[in-house]
């Protein structure tokens, strides 16, 4: 095998460290970087490359690492999915989210010799997120050292360089682990062939070379004398002249005599053929020939408020994506609606003295009232509590039936014999098995936490009528998963490698079929669901994650009768899904396979963007103990619903888990929002107003004029492909890219200077602040899917209408010569960081209350163990718990009865201390539950 690369290429390091950790055979041919065109795979030609024995070209440093590992993997070793799938996710993340961040640090830090603390800040925030997975493992390959450490080596080894200069307490993690790793000789020896004794200046030329970027002359006499002079040549005047950019402005790429070209031709052209934004007819149906996009956001719980973690996971990221694939004007149809059948319904109901129906109808409309403040934009939203619903389930059961599809088996379950009728999980409490709380649900017990079987609880009660069930069996339907395999695994290789999948979602899905699937309820003993039509069956109903999916086509057929044109039609349809990644099985396996069964001719998923979880500050969010934002919460705050969408945005967790936190929310909003994007445009667009009468001024372009629209172009292009692959917080960083190099644009040219001075200054000016205001429109158009309130509001300030909102390949002078924009005002307001502190408390529930309970418990059992009696705490936890018990019979409030649970876990964390035994001690065995969204 032969490596092809430049000297000092910083994706050696990886590479060396997985060839000589796997002990292969590998020659290094070292090139110039501009011989790299000599290597003909699709795709920008970049180094290194690896040649193969077979003759393969590998042009990615992470996928020849993966190569180069594999070959010394035994045939007999059986990789374990889950461990692969965390890899993966780290491999993933340094390629998606750390390497963008840390390459443009180490152009300006190494190869320019410049400090930028943006480029900084957003390094340590991205660090921070992989420090705290070293907290609990020793690799971030797991217990033993992998691909994720050898590839996350290469690329922050040159961070840990002597004379780097790069340092951060909050890494310390990060920091040990690089000595560990260092203090190998697999490792040392990688380093050292890479920087070849010349510290981190070993890079330098590669780096410039990898980005364009020009190397800073060695003294700066025009800087001087522009500085002495304001009124002699600028800065803009002397590139003209010598073809070399400005210090300020070579801070951004230098673009490539065809990039510029190709940015100018489309400047100059591309106004003349713009098309106009595409008008929505009703209803919104395929169109042979076009880009047909069906968009579906998991079906929230109509039983409870969303919360921030629910809003980003499925209805907040389909909206961006949907606005985003109107602005490309793709024929695109966007629908959600509110899952209202099953137990959780009707447990609801129970406790709040209303029927299934009333509870619906009450949380649709508070459901609705939560995504129009944050400005989800629904082609249809709907609910699953429909005849439609009906007839199409029902329709798509009697086609799984015919073609053999469904098996019978039994359950054993809880039959109360007073009601008449077998008990959901939740609708029975008892004793639980594990820790004898008295109270224990038939799903869960709120004292130790355990998950449980209803027939496993001791002395059971109908939560309905206080009698005593009794164990009995009842005849079920299975979809027979296990028949439909083999189709299902056809459909998932072709739709995974065609379609756009997250990681997540390939990981889990690959691992539930490794496991081999297994046949699976999809009937239940309820009343609130949709009915099973077959004879001796219909006392039941569909199982709700049978049922809930099949709501995506009735919805849609809710919104129009010509529902099929959608649903049934592959060819022409291509169907994206968002969800949070506990929702992936039933999206990727289960719907599919049932879909499948019923052999219709259906869209089946093409594409599926599932995230992580976003957690609250250091907590999770939990409406019974208070904590964290819920959606009717967010609008008291008094912060506009823009702010809150670019933040959820701005931390999606689409690789890993990611956190809620007041600091960085304001934070972001007074440094991304305020200082940046919206400084940008009120700074260009008020020089217009104050100096040009409002008007657009003619614009005669100079060769930093070109280089920024290449650069700007390459930016929207970057854009443009993160969106279409659901790469959404991505593409927000894009556009806050964009509008950072738009105020190096201004800063470098000086237009507050340039305007005071002469006729060709003043041209020189105009020019600037035209192509300043241009950028600001398209800023405004990119922004949309993300702010749409900020998006109107700039071109309201533009005076231009929204027809030109099409998202096009290139920046084009949207705003000709002569326009007249309307009165410039902030986009953006400060928010006083004092403000954190007391959002913070207000939305932090009842977790310092517990917390100030554990510590007293605590202190009290370590000061009196000896004289505490046990005795006396048993009674206490008997009245404590009857207390409880009462509480829950006549249906207090959850918050209440919460509290009163803490009280009674506190008391028993004494008593297990006063016993000699460890009150934090959990028994880890216990069935796992499936969750949906």
């Amino acid at each position: 095998m032969k490596l092809y690369s430049d000297r000092g290429n910083p994706h050696l390091l990886r590479i060396l460290a997985a060839k000589n950790l796997a002990g292969v055979p590998l020659t290094v041919q070292y090139i110039k970087y501009e011989d790299k065109s000599k290597f003909h795979y699709p795709g920008n030609s970049k180094l290194p490359v690896l040649e193969t024995e077979g003759g393969n070209l590998l042009h990615t440093p992470n996928s020849i690492c993966r190569y180069l590992l594999e070959l010394n993997r035994s045939s007999n070793e059986v990789p374990d999915p889950n461990k692969e799938a965390i890899i993966d996710q780290w491999v993933e993340w340094e390629s998606v989210s750390l390497q963008p961040v840390l390459f443009s640090h180490l152009v300006l830090s190494i190869g320019l010799g410049r400090g930028d603390s943006g480029h900084v800040e957003d390094l340590i925030n991205l660090l921070r997120h992989a420090d705290e997975a070293l907290s609990s493992h020793k690799f971030f390959s797991g217990d033993q050292l992998g691909l994720a450490d050898v590839v996350l080596w290469g690329s922050l080894h040159p961070l840990f360089i002597k004379d780097s200069g790069f340092s951060d307490p909050q890494i310390s993690n990060i920091t040990s682990w690089h000595d560990q790793l260092m203090s190998q000789d697999v490792f040392c020896k990688s380093a050292s062939e890479v920087t070849e004794s010349k510290g981190i200046s070993a890079f330098k030329d590669s780096l410039l070379a990898m980005s364009g970027t020009q190397a800073p002359p060695s003294s700066k006499p025009q800087e001087t004398k522009a500085k002495q002079s304001p009124k002699g040549p600028q800065p803009s005047q002397q590139e003209n002249r010598n073809g070399a950019l400005s210090e300020e402005a070579s801070q951004t790429k230098v673009c490539s005599k065809e990039e510029m070209d190709e940015a100018v031709k489309s400047w100059n052209n591309g106004s003349k053929n713009r098309p106009k934004t595409r008008r929505l007819v009703d209803p919104i149906l395929p169109i042979a020939g076009e880009k047909n996009i069906l968009i579906t956001s998991a079906l929230p719980y109509v039983n409870n408020v969303p919360h921030l973690g629910n809003i980003i996971g499925c209805v907040l990221s389909a909206d961006v994506f949907a606005r985003f694939c109107r602005l490309r004007q793709y024929n695109t149809l966007y629908i959600c609606g509110t899952d209202e059948y099953g137990t959780a319904t009707e447990t609801k109901a129970l406790e709040e003295g209303l029927t299934p129906q009333q509870i619906c109808d009450k949380y649709f409309k508070l459901h609705k009232e939560v995504y129009d403040w944050f400005k989800i934009k629904f082609d249809y939203f709907g609910r699953t509590t429909t005849q439609e619903q009906t007839e199409i389930a029902q329709d798509i059961f009697w086609r799984l039936h015919k073609k053999d599809h469904l098996v019978e088996d039994t359950l054993e379950q809880l039959q109360c014999v007073e009601c008449k009728r077998f008990l959901a999980d939740r609708f029975v409490e008892g004793f639980c098995p594990f820790c004898n709380y008295e109270d224990a649900r038939g799903d869960q017990c709120d004292a130790c936490g355990k998950l449980i079987n209803a027939i496993e609880l001791k002395k059971p009660r109908c939560k309905v009528c206080g009698g005593t069930p009794k164990v009995r069996s009842s005849k079920h339907l299975f979809l027979n998963l296990t028949k439909l395999e083999p189709s299902l695994q056809s459909w998932v290789d072709k739709s995974s490698s065609e379609g756009t999948w997250s990681a997540n979602a390939r990981h889990i899905t690959r691992a539930w079929v490794q496991e081999g699937l297994r046949p699976r309820c999809i009937t239940r003993d309820l009343k609130w669901g949709t009915p099973v039509p077959l004879e001796g069956y219909t006392d039941k109903v569909f199982y709700v994650w049978f049922d809930a999916p099949i709501g995506y086509l009735s919805i849609t057929a809710n919104y129009t009768k010509e529902w099929e044109k959608w649903w049934k039609n592959p060819q022409q349809v291509s169907l994206y899904q968002f969800m949070a990644k506990d929702n992936v099985p039933f999206h990727t396996v289960v719907f599919p396979c049932t879909l499948i069964g019923a052999d219709d001719n259906y869209s089946l998923l093409n594409s599926i963007s599932a995230t992580e979880y976003l957690n609250y500050e250091e907590d999770k969010f939990s409406k019974s103990r208070g904590v964290g934002v819920f959606g009717n919460d967010a609008a008291e705050t008094g912060i506009p619903a823009d702010i809150w969408r670019f933040y959820l945005l701005y931390v999606r967790p689409e690789n890993q888990d990611s956190a809620f936190s007041w600091t960085d929310f304001i934070t972001r909003n007074n440094s991304e929002l305020l200082n940046n994007f919206g400084n940008f445009v009120n700074r260009a667009l008020m020089f217009v107003h104050n100096n040009y009468g409002g008007a657009i001024p003619a614009m005669e372009l100079t060769e930093e004029d070109k280089n920024f629209i290449a650069l700007i172009n390459k930016e929207l292009k970057t854009y443009i492909d993160d969106l279409e692959k659901m790469r959404l917080r991505e593409g927000l960083k894009d556009v806050l890219n964009m509008s950072k190099y738009g105020n190096q644009y201004i800063q470098s040219n000086k237009p507050w200077v340039l305007v005071k001075g002469n006729e060709s200054e003043r041209s020189r000016a105009g020019t600037v602040l035209g192509v300043a205001s241009n950028l600001s429109w398209l800023l405004s158009v990119l922004i949309h899917p993300y702010m749409p309130s900020v998006s109107e509001d700039i071109q309201r300030q533009l005076q231009v209408t929204d027809e030109g909102n099409v998202v096009l390949d290139n920046f084009i002078p949207y705003l000709q010569p002569g326009h007249k924009i309307g009165t410039p005002k902030p986009l953006f307001e400060k928010i006083d960081l004092s403000l954190a502190d007391e959002l913070r408390a207000k939305y932090g529930g009842n977790k310092q209350k517990q917390q100030a309970a554990d510590d007293q418990s605590t202190n009290a059992t370590n000061e009196n163990t000896a004289d505490t009696d046990v005795a006396t705490l048993q009674v206490e936890i008997t009245k404590q718990g009857e207390k409880v018990r009462k509480l829950k019979t006549e249906k207090a409030e959850k918050e209440t009865v919460d509290a009163e649970v803490a009280t009674l876990l506190a008391l028993k964390k004494t008593l297990a201390v006063a016993e000699g035994k460890n009150p934090n001690e959990q028994d880890t065995k216990g069935k796992k539950k499936g969750k949906k969204k």
